[in-house]
């Protein structure tokens, strides 16, 4: 041990130096981790977007904007997905077999159009012109809608229906079921919109 006088003025001068060195470098350092982050321009040009989906509880929807589009997570209920194969024949599309490539990704070529059955994710645009369609997910005759509707999406443009997995029904203007976009699950309560990689 030193019998030498501690300097304090030093000391204090060391101390000092030091802290402004880790407050420099956090200063730093948060503008440079924040530049992994998507921009807004990035997100609107179609980087994923994450969806937390915990709190979504049956016959709920959630929108989430992707690429400027509105994407519909929809938690559907034992009832309407029991409703899909009854509605089979009234559909123009009922297999997704139109445009397959453009609409329908091969792990939603399926009835419920979805990789879990009870949530299906679609964009929320009428393949007429361009509207966005109203849920009418209540069952049963109601106006601008058939006495036995099953629940599903009307767009209020020009009448163009569709059902609780966004096909579209015959006889209607709207040419093609809703686009269902590239995604996947990350967790049972997170989801991916515009990347799937693991589907």
């Amino acid at each position: 041990m030193s019998d030498q006088p501690v300097d304090n003025g030093k000391r204090t001068w060391l101390i000092a130096s030091g802290c402004a060195g880790v407050v420099g470098s956090v200063a730093v350092a948060v503008p440079f981790v924040a530049s992994f982050e998507p921009s807004e321009r990035a997100r609107a040009a179609g980087a994923p977007v994450e969806v937390d989906i915990s709190a979504l509880k049956p016959g709920e929807k959630l929108t989430i904007e992707w690429r400027g589009k509105p994407v519909w997570i929809v938690r559907r209920t034992p009832e309407q997905l029991a409703s899909l194969s009854k509605v089979d024949p009234l559909l123009a599309d009922p297999k997704s077999e139109r445009k397959p490539d453009e609409l329908t990704p091969p792990y939603a070529r399926n009835e419920h159009r979805s990789i879990k059955p009870e949530l299906l994710v679609a964009v929320g645009i009428c393949s007429h012109l361009g509207c966005s369609p109203s849920d009418k997910f209540q069952p049963g005759a109601q106006p601008s809608l058939p006495d036995d509707w099953a629940g599903g999406f009307l767009c209020p443009c020009h009448g163009s229906t569709f059902d609780m997995a966004g096909r579209v029904y015959k006889n209607v203007p709207a040419p093609d079921n809703l686009e269902v976009p590239p995604h996947m699950y990350l967790s049972d309560s997170r989801l991916i919109i515009g990347e799937d990689k693991k589907a």
